[in-house]
């Protein structure tokens, strides 16, 4: 398929939440024309900080061969969604709750427009908050898939003390200004590129849609949006509800994820009562679904497995 192209049937529509925040929605529904056969469900995607759905149009299109309804929206501050912040470029949020609540509203309406099962999938800042929101009730999907969930920070310069640093740091001045000025993280010397993908072809795409339209681009975080993260990350690892927390659950690792410690996932996994985890080493950075094919053929393969398994249709 064509990665630089919005597919044939796809819609983009916008979702009004509860308070009026904008938001940008992405819909692709299966195609039965001709077929008495209903969709095989319906799965919601949820990316990561500063994540746009064009990056994951190869994936989509997977499911969506598969039968899948396929949504997804841009988090509030950051893609085609209302930003928060004067400076656009800026991924800015003042509680993670805001998140969660967004996701709990959607997902309220989703339900009932589309046939089940029903799947909440989230990578990265997506992954932390699809797995929050089920921990605190807020959704109840059939089954879901975590990709290089982020559930810890690396600890970086400051070690231990970087949620410390964070706030101290922040609170030199307004918390909604940016936390750095460019890269995914600061005090590195990779490549933004080889902290997300070993696939050249693949990170390309991520530009080409960015020159194409700059008002999605989303650049680093501020003090607050890093502050919450390190607040929330906290919390949900203490939460109780998570050994309460049933829904079937496979989890996506780059165990040498530069981006966001892996080893938090593994850590925090064998608190899920019901969870399947599947590694990967050296070969894969952060962006799993976008990496390689033989990792991003190996990560499509384990969910539809995981799927057929724990979400099968009717």
């Amino acid at each position: 398929m064509d990665r630089r192209a919005i597919p044939a049937g796809a819609r983009i529509d916008r979702w009004l939440a509860p308070d009026g925040w904008d938001h940008r929605v992405f819909d692709w529904r299966a195609d039965v024309r001709g077929s008495n056969h209903a969709p095989r469900g319906s799965i919601l995607f949820q990316g990561g900080r500063g994540d746009i759905f064009e990056k994951y149009l190869e994936s989509f299109a997977h499911w969506h061969e598969a039968g899948w309804n396929v949504t997804w929206f841009d988090w509030r501050g950051q893609g085609g969604s209302g930003r928060l912040t004067p400076a656009a470029n800026c991924g800015h949020i003042e509680d993670y709750a805001d998140y969660v609540r967004d996701l709990r509203d959607f997902w309220a309406a989703w339900v009932v427009a589309n046939p089940g099962p029903h799947v909440a999938m989230g990578h990265s800042m997506g992954g932390h908050l699809v797995l929050r929101a089920l921990t605190e009730g807020a959704i109840a999907p059939d089954a879901t898939v975590l990709v290089a969930p982020m559930l810890g920070f690396k600890p970086g310069i400051f070690g231990p003390f970087a949620e410390r640093a964070a706030k101290f740091l922040g609170g030199l001045g307004d918390t909604a200004r940016p936390a750095w000025k460019g890269n995914e993280k600061p005090y590195t010397t990779e490549t933004r590129a080889s902290l997300l993908t070993h696939d050249r072809d693949r990170y390309a795409d991520e530009i080409w849609w960015q020159t194409h339209d700059p008002s999605i681009v989303t650049g680093p975080p501020s003090w607050r949006w890093v502050i919450e993260g390190f607040r929330s990350i906290r919390e949900l690892a203490a939460d109780p509800r998570l050994r309460e927390m049933r829904v079937p659950t496979l989890m996506l690792v780059a165990e040498n994820d530069g981006l966001i410690d892996g080893k938090a996932a593994l850590r925090l996994a064998p608190s899920l009562p019901d969870v399947r985890v599947v590694r990967f080493g050296r070969e894969s950075a952060h962006e799993i679904l976008r990496e390689a094919d033989p990792v991003r053929d190996r990560a499509i393969e384990a969910i539809d497995s995981f799927l057929a398994d724990r979400a099968p249709g009717a």
